[in-house]
């Protein structure tokens, strides 16, 4: 088969790689899809970089978690992947992938494969944040960085579920961004008193924060929320951050952090359905970046590194 994988970490002009590798087999409790489309996370070049000193899991990676393709052993059967190269050694950045066959999702026909190649980190963080404490129905929920690929999801999530959904733009020109018939009132963090924006739509403060960079926000999160609220972080722009902790002490919170890769199984398998549900009734969209080639899977991830755009990058799989 065709693959890009890196033997050594580094700078990805110069440790990826594009040839051809042995098909993979497939073991017990196993399945084989034909890989059409291969989603890039931030969290596949950082393993490629050796982010935080991390070293190399496996002698040869084939990068990227996340994909859409076909399941030959299904007769055919469309699938979105997850967690392809979640401590596996080899990811969708090829023409075939190998997963533990719960990681296989059908994909409803009229869903694109580049949805479903869309889904897998994102969307499972995004549902993790949203629904880990429980139903949202009714509730009001912040969204940090709605634009973002975890953050537009948890919002649309949150929506789906019932929730009234505020959320946040790092700038005032980002306003117009927002998707209206998701985002009930979207607040900039570039405006004067952006905690008072908010308390006026939610004025005994919001029951669930979606949090992108807890070290930025934390003093504000403390101004908006609600007694025994939940901040969910799944990023912080500090590796050591500090929060104000006997304010958020005395207001009952509960700051839950999130890494991907260690949810349960069980919350995995049921943010795979509730993100195929959702999307298959038009309530799931994901904003579609640059697409590359296999060929230039180097060049996909240095456009993920660099944070240019907007959307999800894809890299195309030749058939």
């Amino acid at each position: 088969m065709l693959a890009s994988w890196y033997d050594d970490q580094g700078p990805a002009a110069d440790v990826l790689h594009v040839g051809e590798l042995p098909d993979p087999v497939p073991g017990p409790g196993e399945v084989r899809v034909r890989v059409t489309v291969s989603g890039v996370n931030p969290g596949d070049t950082k393993k490629r970089r050796g982010w935080l000193g991390s070293s190399m899991p496996f002698p040869r990676v084939v990068p990227h978690s996340d994909g859409a393709g076909v399941d030959a052993r299904r007769v055919g059967q469309r699938v979105w992947v997850y967690g392809a190269q979640s401590y596996r050694p080899f990811g969708t950045a090829a023409q075939y992938t190998v997963v533990p066959d719960h990681q296989a999702v059908p994909l409803p026909d009229h869903l694109s494969d580049e949805l479903g190649a869309s889904l897998g980190i994102p969307g499972i963080t995004a549902h993790r944040t949203v629904f880990a404490d429980g139903p949202v129905d009714g509730q009001p929920v912040l969204v940090h960085g709605v634009l973002g690929g975890v953050g537009s999801l948890a919002a649309q999530l949150a929506h789906w579920a019932g929730a009234t959904v505020i959320a946040t733009v790092r700038r005032t020109a980002d306003l117009s961004r927002v998707d209206a018939a998701v985002v009930s009132h979207a607040v900039a963090l570039d405006t004067g008193e952006p905690a008072a924006a908010i308390r006026s739509y939610a004025p005994r403060g919001v029951d669930r924060i979606i949090e992108v960079a807890l070290s930025d926000n934390a003093d504000l999160d403390n101004a908006v929320a609600a007694n025994n609220a939940v901040i969910a972080a799944y990023a912080t722009r500090t590796d050591r951050t500090e929060i104000p902790f006997w304010p958020l002490l005395f207001n009952n919170v509960t700051l839950r952090l999130l890494g991907s890769d260690d949810f349960p199984a069980d919350a995995k398998r049921q943010a795979a359905r509730d993100l195929t549900s959702a999307a298959a009734v038009g309530a799931l969209t994901v904003a579609v970046g640059e697409r590359h080639p296999l060929d230039d899977t180097a060049k996909a991830h240095d456009h993920v590194d660099a944070r240019g755009g907007h959307g999800r990058i894809l890299v195309n799989i030749p058939q």
